[in-house]
């Protein structure tokens, strides 16, 4: 199956590299499954994708990296010229372009920002300064607004003659202001359809609910279940209108925050990892909680340790049981963290079973040596034997390939067989990895056990 995945990203590259003009490029990528293609890209290596951006027309790569997690688009983005991404930055909703940007590093960002119009930095140097659980950090500044003195068919007209001020945004309402900027209330666009044409909009409007940019998103979640609309305008204190925030951003945020919380537990630092990110990166994003973690273990089995004088040297191993069953499981967590990941966005398929375990193998052997290494040299220090700490750690290390080529491909596996990975995974995880922990651990001092005891 990764025959197939090499082939679609060798396809990829030689369309990028065709020498087509930009237009035609994507074209040529428009004639592949969509779902195909964005497994595809993200498949490839950074720079290819850097590569693919660059040869596409703004417009068409913003509607590629839509698709990206934002701290992904950031990555990618921050190696390429910044004139080169503000013309991709720009094709971008108001919304996303300020959570891309957010990702980034103040400098990156400020050069960035530098290259579009006064206008458009200026509204994303706005946006950016709000908390992005806030309503001002969800909000988007494409909306329809219009003073009281225009008439329905004069608004009905704009709408449906100039739809390029309005193409980022599904229009649902009509927002009516005085001055400009101040909110007077809100119309519904069916009710603007039905309504005479030659009245004026501030004769039909209706007062409108509001949130401040403040509003945090849990009350944003609470006020969407309370009232059945679909976009809530935000008002600052003079009841100016800054932006609407769409019920759609906020199940988006929502859904992103309880996978940035399922990241974090499974010990994924920095989150939204992709097996097409470097591998030492990877390695040095999942070490960083997993190095922490073994000491905790250590730390616990101190407890243990308190009664070293009534334990035989077999029995001393007993010590190590839980480290190595308890780290390999966390190791194999991580791997099952990304697989999910992947799976939503559809960076891997139940296909990718061999190549997910390939990636994966490389990253538990990176982690396994070094982990196995900090094990091993504790049970050599504590109990002055170097063939006890050379068989600790080994188990650590060999168990952590196992647990990661699990953690990876299990998830796979299941939904290949129309269950749920979520649901699944974990407690296969758990079961295999503490069996093979416990037999590499008791079966390699078994055979070493002269010199142990």
């Amino acid at each position: 199956m990764e025959k197939d995945d090499k082939t679609s990203g060798k396809r990829i590259l030689e369309i990028i590299r065709s020498g087509l003009p930009p237009e035609a490029i994507g074209n040529a990528l428009d004639g592949l499954d969509h779902a195909e293609l964005l497994h595809s890209v993200l498949t490839l290596k950074d720079e290819n994708q850097r590569e693919l951006l660059a040869a596409l027309t703004p417009h068409r790569a913003a509607s590629l990296v839509e698709e990206f997690p934002d701290s992904h688009t950031a990555e990618l983005i921050e190696e390429m010229p910044a004139g080169d991404v503000a013309s991709i930055v720009e094709e971008l909703s108001s919304d996303h372009r300020a959570d891309v940007l957010a990702e980034l590093d103040r400098d990156d960002a400020d050069a960035i920002i530098a290259e579009l119009d006064e206008e458009d930095a200026n509204e994303v140097r706005e946006l950016i300064s709000y908390p992005p659980d806030q309503a001002g950090g969800l909000m988007m500044t494409e909306f329809a607004s219009y003073p009281m003195s225009k008439t329905v068919r004069e608004v009905v007209e704009d709408l449906t003659g100039d739809a390029v001020d309005y193409q980022l945004l599904t229009v649902h309402y009509v927002y009516v202001v005085v001055k400009s900027k101040k909110l007077k209330g809100v119309i519904r666009l069916r009710d603007l359809v039905f309504a005479d044409p030659t009245k004026k909009i501030g004769d039909i409007v209706t007062p409108a609910l509001t949130v401040s940019p403040e509003t945090d998103l849990e009350k944003l979640e609470e006020f969407f279940d309370a009232h059945d609309i679909a976009a809530v305008p935000v008002v600052d204190s003079r009841q100016f209108l800054l932006g609407i925030v769409r019920r759609r951003a906020v199940l988006e945020a929502l859904a992103e925050k309880s996978e940035a919380d399922h990241l974090k537990a499974a010990g994924i630092i920095g989150g939204d990892e992709l097996r097409s990110m470097p591998v030492l990166l990877r390695s040095k994003r999942r070490l960083a909680w997993l190095s922490i973690n073994i000491g905790l273990n250590i730390m616990a089995a101190s407890v243990i340790a308190f009664y070293e004088d009534t334990l035989t040297a077999v029995i001393a191993l007993a010590v190590f049981l839980p480290i190595v069953s308890d780290m390999s499981g966390c190791s194999g967590n991580q791997a099952v963290a990304v697989s999910m990941r992947e799976l939503t966005l559809g960076a891997a398929l139940p296909r990718d079973v061999f190549r997910v375990w390939r990636k994966e193998a490389i990253v538990g052997l990176i982690n396994g040596l070094a982990l196995g290494c900090l094990l091993g040299l504790a049970a050599w220090a504590w109990k002055g034997n170097a063939i006890l700490g050379l068989v600790v750690g080994g188990a650590l290390a060999v168990n952590t390939v196992v647990a990661v080529s699990i953690g990876g491909t299990v998830p796979l596996i299941l939904k290949r067989l129309k269950l749920d990975p979520a649901v699944a995974s974990g407690p296969l995880l758990t079961t295999v990895t503490d069996m093979c922990g416990f037999m590499l651990l008791l079966g390699l001092a078994s055979m070493v056990l002269p010199a142990i005891s």
